[in-house]
């Protein structure tokens, strides 16, 4: 009897060390176990606990995909929409080596390696590096604090906002292969990514209820920039640093099998822009202030069957003034824009390895005043998606797109783009839920 006490306390303590040291070495980002109720791939990928603090967590994820258009790669490249997005020289408007899905033909989209591991009892470290054809850059390179009292998180370094729903995922976490087009134009291809600090707060609630606040540096030149100019004998200085303040509000509750996720944000910072090397030169300087809604409701049919459905809603507000060449005579006019639009999203996952979904996309909103006249510019401007995804296992996915979008122009006239995208995604090693 004795002996059988003493191995029952043994195996006892044994056990309650290895919860311990399963505890110590989760992954401190607090929204793990919320994010993997809305993306079920990330139980398979999420970071497994080791018990050994000097044990790296690492993952690659490669991206490649065949797009299939009806516009050529020139002519692609000069679509625009008016008063909210142009392509232009040195790509500053999207991502360092190109957007996802971006020529015709075949596309290495990115290799994206991810890197976990806890730094010591108050710190866990992360990092995203993706690679291209055209190099390779640090995505994400953060900190976040383990164990701060009063339900406190800090995070500080180089990190994707959590300014709605989708910025802060990265690609492969999408549900399909484009950015939404209110993303696009109001944050450039590749997001609000930015150096800076955050701090949010859990409140003590019965549901999960986050407050968070961010101070970053503002180089998204989209929507916000920091870098001064000059133009003839007009200087406009650099912003003052950091340049971007932004709030959040997030919550979540169940009510029966349906989860729902929804969330307020805010950002406001100074504007620059400075497009004065292009055939077209132009330049603004001014203040942007950016408003966000989102709402994710997901439908459990039973453990693998569910339906969801995405949204967001963002808003632009930004005055300043423009500086534009005509006849080789510098113009200087009072610019003021008020712009929005949405994306909502459905997808129904009607097997255990087949999902399908459809997405809509509108800008509903273009109004811009140049010296208080109204621009004529067209509003009400669409795109459309339907996918059928198959994964095989859930490191693999096999992805079937198409779309349409009404939203872009060229000398004024609409060119509308058919869009057939063959999309392979694949993942290997440990990788952890990405955060709000």
């Amino acid at each position: 009897m004795k002996k059988a006490v003493l191995l029952l306390s043994i195996f006892s303590f044994a056990f309650a060390q290895e919860v311990k040291k399963e505890q110590e070495s989760a992954p401190a980002d607090r929204s793990l176990q919320l994010r993997s109720k809305y993306d079920e791939r990330l139980k398979a990928l999420q970071i497994t606990p080791t018990g050994q603090r000097s044990l790296l967590n690492l993952s690659l994820i490669v991206d490649t995909s065949f797009v299939a258009r009806n516009k050529n790669d020139q002519e692609f490249k000069k679509l625009e929409i008016p008063g909210l997005f142009h392509r232009h020289e040195g790509n500053g408007h999207g991502h360092e080596h190109g957007a996802l899905n971006e020529k015709r033909g075949f596309n290495l989209n990115y290799a994206e390696l991810f890197l976990y591991a806890p730094v010591d009892p108050f710190f866990d470290l992360y990092a995203t590096i993706p690679f291209s054809e055209g190099g390779a850059e640090v995505e994400e390179a953060y900190a976040v604090t383990r164990g701060l009292p009063f339900g406190f998180q800090f995070k500080v370094g180089k990190f994707r906002s959590s300014f709605g729903r989708l910025n802060a995922q990265h690609p492969h976490a999408w549900d399909f292969a484009n950015q939404p087009l209110v993303y696009k134009v109001f944050l450039g291809d590749d997001g609000l990514k930015e150096k800076g600090v955050q701090l949010n707060w859990l409140a003590p609630t019965p549901f999960y209820l986050l407050f968070g606040v961010e101070v970053l540096q503002g180089e998204n030149e989209q929507s916000f920039g920091t870098e001064g100019f000059k133009v003839d004998d007009v200087e406009v200085g650099d912003t003052r640093k950091p340049n971007l303040y932004l709030g959040f509000v997030k919550t979540s509750f169940d009510v029966g099998n349906l989860s729902v996720l929804t969330g307020l944000s805010f950002a406001t910072g100074h504007s620059r822009v400075n497009h004065l090397g292009e055939d077209d030169p132009h330049a603004f300087a001014g203040k942007t202030k950016l408003y966000g809604f989102d709402l994710t409701a997901k439908y459990m049919i039973d453990s693998y069957r569910y339906i969801s459905f995405q949204g967001e809603y963002l808003y632009r507000d930004q005055k300043g003034t423009e500086y534009e060449f005509h006849d080789n005579t510098l113009e200087t006019e009072e610019l003021k824009k008020k712009q929005g639009g949405f994306y909502t999203q459905l997808v129904f996952k009607f097997d255990r390895r087949l999902r399908a979904g459809i997405q809509y996309n509108l800008i509903n909103k273009n109004n811009v005043k140049k010296n208080g006249v109204k621009e004529d510019l067209p509003k009400n401007l669409p795109a459309y998606y339907a996918m059928l995804e198959y994964n095989p296992t859930e490191f693999s996915r096999i992805r079937f797109q198409v779309g349409q979008n009404r939203a872009f122009f060229h000398n004024g006239e609409r060119k509308t783009v058919n869009e057939f995208i063959l999309q392979f995604n694949f993942a290997i090693g440990a990788h952890g839920a990405h955060p709000f």
